[in-house]
This record gives C-alpha cells, sequence and structure tokens, in this order.
C-alpha cells in the first residue's frame, strides 16, 4: 500500500536536500539537548536535590504517559506515509481531509485521557509514589493538573509536524523542543524573580507555556505555511482513520521499555530515597547529550534512506545501509561512553555545583552517571535498529519484544533497588534496555543474508572497545589526580581536571589506534606476502 507513496515521498526529499534537512534537524536536536542541560543548571542552582525536586520531577510521570498511550512520540512516523499518499496522488485537498479527520480523534482522545488523569492523579500518585509523604502528594497533584494540559499541545502539535515533514519543510517543527526548554528556564527564573522565591511551579508553567508556543502555536503556523487550509472539514469516519489506527494501534498498545525508562526512573527512584529521583534525572539526562548528538542525528539521516530502500524492494542495499549506520554510531558511542564514565565528577561538579547543589550531590549523582554511561551505546543502536524495524512498516516486532521486556525489567528494578539503592534504578535500565536491545539483533540478524552484516557490526564495535577502555582508565586517573590535587574552588580545579582527563583521553586513543593499526597492518602484510611466496611456488599450468 504505502510502496509507491514512499517512493514518492523519499524523491521529494530528494529534491529538497535530504542531506540539508538532516542537518538542520540534528542541529535543533543539539541545541535542544544544551538548552536541556541549560535547564537543569539553572534548576539544581536553584532548588538542588531534594524532597521538593522529587515532586518537581513525578509530576511529569502521568501526563507523559498520558501523552504515551496516544503514541505521541511516534505522530510523525505513523502519519506521514499516509499523508503523502494523497500528495503522491496529487490529492492534497483528500489529504487534508485525512489530516482533520484524523487530528479530530486525536484530540479528542488526548482531552479525555487529561480530563481521567485530572481526576485519577492524587490515586494514581499515591500508587506511584508510596515514599511520598501526604504533603508531597498532594503538591505533585497540583503540579502534575497544572502541566496536564501540555500533552494536548505535544500530541495535536505533531500532527502540524507531521505535514511539514511530509512535505520536506523541517526547520519550523526543530524549533519546537527549543522553545519548550526555553519556556522552561523562562518560567523558571521569572518565577523566582517576581516571587522572590525559587520554586518548582515555576518551572512547571514555563513547560506548559513552552509546549503550547513551541509545539503547538508555532506548528499550527509552520503547517499553514506548507498548505493547510485553515478550514479542514474533517469527516468522523473517513478511511484514513482506519489506515492510521493499523500504523499506531501497535505503539499504543505496547508498553515498551524505552518508553517507560523514565517512568521506571521515578517509580523505583522513590524507593531509593529523598532526592534520588532528582539526582537520577540530571545523571540521565547529561547521559542523553551525546546520544542526541551522535545517534540522533544519525537516525533521521538513515530513516528516509531505509524507507525508500525497503519500498523499492532493494533489501540487501537496506541492510548495508542499516550495518553501516550501526557501525557508525556503535563506535562512536562507545567512545563516548569511555570519556562520560571517565569525567563523571568533574562533568557534574562543572554543570551543578553551585548554589544549593552540594559538594554530596555532585558524588551523588556522577556515580548514578557513570552507571548510566554504559547505557550510551545501547540507546545509540536503539536509535538505528528500531527504525530499520518501522522502515519496513513492522512496527508489532519492536512493540511485543519491547513489552516482554518490560515485564522482566520490573523485578530487575525491584532487586538492583533494594541491592544498590539508586545506583541499583539506573543498573536496571542499563540490564533491561541491553537486552531489548540484544533481542531486536537477533530478530534483525536472524534471516540467512543479513548475519554477515552482524559480524561486521559487532567487529566495529570491538574495535572501539580496546581504544576507549585504557583511554578512560588514564583519563579518569588523570582528572582525579588534577581535581584533588589543585588548591582553590573546586569548579577551577574540575575544569582542569576534565580538560586535562580530555586531552589525555584522546592522545591515548590515538595512540593505542596507532600501535593497533600498525599492528594489524604488519600481519595483514604478513599474512598477503605469505599466499603470494606460497602462489609463487606452486608449478604453473604445463
Amino acid at each position: 500500500m504505502y510502496r509507491g507513496t514512499m517512493t514518492a515521498l523519499l524523491a521529494r526529499f530528494k529534491r529538497g536536500n535530504m542531506g540539508t534537512a538532516a542537518i538542520i534537524v540534528a542541529f535543533g536536536i543539539m541545541a535542544s539537548r544544551f538548552l536541556g542541560i541549560l535547564r537543569d543548571m539553572i534548576f539544581a542552582a536553584m532548588l538542588g536535590s531534594n524532597e521538593v525536586t522529587d515532586v518537581y520531577v513525578a509530576a511529569f510521570r502521568i501526563p507523559d504517559f498520558a501523552n504515551y498511550l496516544l503514541a505521541g512520540g511516534f505522530l510523525t512516523i505513523t502519519f506521514i506515509p499516509i499523508f503523502s499518499k494523497y500528495l503522491a496522488d496529487e490529492d492534497e485537498d483528500e489529504g487534508w481531509r485525512a489530516f482533520g479527520s484524523i487530528l479530530r480523534w486525536l484530540a479528542i482522545g488526548i482531552l479525555a485521557a487529561i480530563v481521567i488523569a485530572w481526576i485519577a492523579a492524587p490515586a494514581l500518585i499515591n500508587s506511584l509514589f508510596p515514599g511520598f509523604s501526604d504533603q508531597q502528594v498532594a503538591e505533585t497533584t497540583t503540579l502534575t493538573r497544572i502541566v496536564l494540559p501540555a500533552q494536548f499541545a505535544f500530541v495535536v502539535g505533531a500532527m502540524f509536524a507531521a505535514v511539514q515533514y511530509a512535505k520536506g519543510v523541517f526547520t519550523i517543527p526543530t524549533i519546537a523542543p527549543i522553545a519548550y526548554n526555553l519556556g522552561i528556564i523562562s518560567g523558571g527564573v521569572l518565577y523566582a524573580a517576581v516571587t522572590g522565591t525559587p520554586d518548582p511551579a515555576g518551572f512547571i508553567w514555563g513547560a506548559l507555556i513552552g509546549a503550547f508556543v513551541g509545539n503547538f502555536a508555532l506548528q499550527i503556523w509552520g503547517a499553514h505555511r506548507v498548505g493547510m487550509p485553515w478550514r479542514l472539514r474533517p469527516s468522523w469516519k473517513h478511511p484514513a482513520i482506519g489506515a492510521y489506527l493499523v500504523i499506531a494501534l501497535p505503539l499504543m498498545l505496547g508498553q515498551s521499555v524505552v518508553a517507560l525508562d523514565e517512568i521506571f526512573m521515578s517509580v523505583f527512584g522513590d524507593m531509593a530515597g529523598t532526592g534520588a529521583q532528582t539526582n537520577l534525572q540530571y545523571a540521565r539526562r547529561t547521559m542523553l547529550v551525546p546520544i542526541g548528538i551522535i545517534a540522533q542525528a544519525a537516525a533521521v539521516a538513515a530513516y528516509p534512506t531505509l524507507s525508500r530502500l525497503f519500498a523499492e524492494g532493494k533489501r540487501s542495499e537496506m541492510l548495508a545501509t542499516v550495518n553501516k549506520a550501526l557501525r557508525y554510531v556503535l563506535a562512536l558511542s562507545i567512545l563516548a561512553a569511555g570519556i562520560v564514565a571517565a569525567m563523571t565528577v568533574p562533568t557534574i561538579r562543572i554543570l551543578f555545583e553551585r548554589g544549593a547543589f552540594t559538594s554530596e550531590t555532585t558524588d551523588a549523582v556522577a556515580s548514578a552517571l557513570f552507571v548510566y554511561a554504559f547505557g550510551i551505546p545501547i540507546w545509540g543502536a536503539l536509535q538505528i535498529i528500531t527504525r530499520a524495524f518501522y522502515a519496513r512498516r513492522d512496527m508489532w516486532t519492536p512493540v511485543i519484544i519491547g513489552t516482554v521486556v518490560t515485564i522482566l525489567a520490573v523485578p530487575t528494578y525491584f532487586v538492583m533497588v533494594n541491592a544498590l539503592g539508586f545506583r541499583g534504578v539506573a543498573l536496571a535500565s542499563v540490564l533491561s534496555l541491553g537486552t531489548y536491545t540484544a533481542v531486536l539483533f537477533a530478530v534483525w540478524y536472524r534471516p540467512q543474508d543479513a548475519r554477515s552484516g552482524l559480524a561486521a557490526v559487532l567487529e566495529g564495535a570491538g574495535r572501539a572497545i580496546p581504544l576507549a577502555v585504557p583511554a578512560a582508565f588514564v583519563a579518569g586517573l588523570v582528572s582525579w589526580m588534577i581535581s584533588t590535587g589543585l588548591s582553590g574552588p573546586p569548579i577551577i580545579a574540575a575544569i582542569f581536571g576534565l580538560l586535562a582527563g580530555t586531552a589525555v583521553y584522546i592522545a591515548v586513543i590515538l595512540g593505542v589506534g596507532s600501535l593497533l593499526y600498525d599492528w594489524l597492518w604488519s600481519r595483514q602484510t604478513a599474512d598477503r606476502q605469505q599466499t603470494t611466496d606460497r602462489d609463487a611456488s606452486l608449478p604453473g599450468p604445463s
């Protein structure tokens, strides 16, 4: 059904310079990640890590899940082929009717979810966070109800972004997360300036405003710029509604361990004690920065190409493209994991240790970040392998596997948090996501013609490990010696430690890499010479 659609869509992407589009999206991801870190830096300086900040973290869990139930995070994937079919058939007017019809039902669905979550918030929060006091439950309920309407902006706004993607326009959708983070920062700072007291409520109101400005209002304007009429003339029973459900239903029903990772962080972090949720969130978001820069940019660039190759029936080329993307992402992610693991303390100290964020909090967050660092290659691989399934319109496989792994993850979290505290939550996340990734790999590479590609991918990853491990060890040692040996303000020592450690990390990688290259090259040369000598000694044809 969608083969001709995706071919036509990708042809438009080509005419619109797909590489430029990928660069725009990658820049947006990078800007959003850094703004997210700046947001956390300001939040940490104002409020630190305590029972108040745990309330703020917990307030987002129910709204995020309401969004997930309507596949809000996947709308740009699920709706693009539907809308593009009408564009390929040169029936854009009907395409906008289809858009309006699906949009109407999604708007009704998310409004219903918001109302239900609003009413059920106290009971849900009591169930999710049994360690909260009555006051914390009341405060979390208030903040949850403030931010809940933002999910309407996310779900409905994603549809307006999808039609822009379908027409090869990427700039305005890319601005959405940037505006959202700016809204959170502005809300927190302005609230503190006006009231004289920092409060999570300021950041929550900023999130609400940022969502409606960046993810809703701007996207309506962007959709109108690419041709959306102000009057859509939707139908209650448009055939596109069924087509949408076929694609989106697996994503709505399945409880993927990826989508629930942040919810698990909060729920099981609450079991680990006061401030644990907040410390885990600081660490997790810091870990996601290199993933956004390395893996998401690569996934954005790869997904259209994978979709085109599948639509054209070029299976071998598609497999080769997946292998190439995975080799690139895994190698860089492993190297990124090494430097993050080695530089946890100076990184957290430089980013957050000021104001209400103490040195004790730095040590706690750094210990969680060290564990999360081992998940960077896993998250990186997931960005590619899941899109590979989606590109061939296989939504059920990742969802079924993800749901099974999620069920198995729950006891894993219980065991780990009881054994290791909040660090156990980070470790359970890495183990669960690693299991999910491994099973996806096993399924993807099970066919005979794909197996050789797995060997190549693992070989590429294997070459990065001997570089990252010794480099991380030496760099971490150098950074620790400098950070603890220098007198003066801790942040200055941390800056010097980070710079020196990073320089050593790069130097060791280059040195070890050069030695390995020379050794492997000499072996390959010797093997070729032996083969040549053996062939020369064989008698020629008579």
